[in-house]
């Protein structure tokens, strides 16, 4: 069997390293010229991280990012509202890391180039379309200028090409832009004092959020590469979204001071950190509604092109990694790939579909938009303002329903 992947994000990589581990042959196609380790921080929660040490990733992780040992759930005023141990503090058996998105794809673009060969990532590779018949599946791809096209033949596609997806476009070419909830989010990296133990995520706020964690060592010892994140409501949900989403689209720090100054942090200086980093980023947060179907005959969808979602409670490449997971093992137990991509989609796009819908309530940190609801201006007392057995209730339930507690984990799963 021979699987070709479209697009060599976490995803992509993922899969070719989950069909290299059962013993099946893979090519990526990725459109990039080059592979270039950008972006900001992500967080692989316990869930995901057990696929990966399950591939021998746990040591590189470790020397590539951090483990989270607590999350602060604070009131944009900066009261605590809820403390929660991470990974392996909370009774997993494998930690959760903290990381740079661009370092993680780095480290796993090198574990593909080590073990299935330097040739088995094809940059430059544009999908243009593909058809199918019977036995095989065709890809037709161009090279980055759109010139000099070319076919290649295997048994599966697999589109992992991100948000904006030309193998989903291909399945749904009637289905239209992303869907802009109204929040535009900027982000940035700056190497920063430590704060805490210098294994704390802080998000504070409301309808407004503050996100900060460190996500790798800094220049010094008591530095770290420090990730932040703004998320701001500028528009109403439904609205077109004011820019196309991507990840390297350049923010002007003169945009970000007013939103700044709502948040007061003890922790970390949040102002300064934000207004120092030398490169922020801004983009509308947009997901896509769930599909009747990822699979027709031999292609198939994973990851963002499959079920793009709102980043809330760290799902992102977390759930990339389980479709991985799935795709890989499906595959090997079936000898019809038709079949096994069909048996893969009904396994994963229910599961995928509800936190889609989910997250369009928000998250875990759905426990500081009640605080703030109800004392906009802080409080001297949370229990005077919600009720201890309510704060646990929200999160464990969101915990349970993306597959994230530790029975999940480090049970059967």
């Amino acid at each position: 069997m021979k699987v070709i992947i479209v697009g060599a994000g976490i995803g992509g990589l993922v899969t070719a390293l989950r069909l290299y581990h059962e013993g099946i042959d893979c090519e990526i196609y990725e459109q990039s010229e080059q592979i270039r380790e950008l972006g900001v921080g992500i967080n692989v929660l316990p869930y995901a991280v057990k696929e990966l040490a399950a591939m021998g990733l746990l040591e590189r992780l470790d020397k590539t990012g951090i483990r989270t040992g607590e999350l602060h759930y604070l009131h944009r005023l900066g009261q605590s509202v809820l403390s929660r141990p991470c990974g392996t503090a909370a009774g997993f058996a494998v930690p959760q890391f903290s990381i740079n998105r661009g370092r993680l794809q780095g480290l796993l673009l090198r574990a593909v180039g080590e073990r299935l060969g330097a040739g088995a990532v094809r940059t430059g590779h544009r999908l243009i379309s593909f058809d199918q018949d019977a036995d095989s599946v065709h890809a037709h791809l161009a090279d980055a200028r759109g010139d000099a096209a070319t076919t290649v033949t295997g048994d599966v596609l697999v589109g992992a090409d991100g948000i904006h997806s030309t193998v989903r476009q291909r399945l749904f070419p009637d289905e239209g832009p992303p869907s802009w909830n109204g929040v535009t989010m900027w982000r940035g990296a700056n190497d920063w004092p430590a704060f805490g133990d210098g294994r704390t995520m802080i998000i504070a706020g409301g309808q407004a959020k503050m996100v900060v964690y460190p996500m790798g060592q800094g220049r010094t010892p008591d530095t770290r590469l420090t990730n932040w994140v703004l998320c701001v409501p500028t528009g109403r949900p439904g609205d077109p979204a004011p820019d196309r989403e991507d990840w390297s689209r350049r923010a002007d720090p003169a945009d970000l001071r007013p939103h700044l100054d709502r948040f007061h942090l003890p922790q970390v200086d949040h102002v300064a950190l934000a207004t120092s980093t030398a490169e922020a980023f801004v983009f509308p947060m947009c997901d896509r509604d769930p599909l009747p179907f990822w699979t027709q005959g031999r292609v198939t969808l994973l990851g963002d092109a499959a079920h793009p979602m709102r980043p809330m409670g760290s799902n992102g490449a977390g759930q990339a990694t389980l479709d991985a997971a799935s795709l890989a093992t499906q595959l090997a137990a079936n000898p019809d790939p038709v079949e096994a991509l069909r048996a893969y989609q009904d396994e994963r796009l229910p599961a995928t579909a509800t936190i889609v819908i989910r997250n369009r309530r928000g998250g875990p940190e759905g426990v500081i938009d009640i605080v703030e609801e109800r004392a906009p201006d802080g409080f001297t007392d949370l229990s005077e303002v919600i009720d201890p057995a309510e704060l646990e209730a929200l999160v464990n339930s969101y915990a349970q329903l993306v597959g994230a507690s530790p029975e999940q984990v480090n049970g059967a799963r």
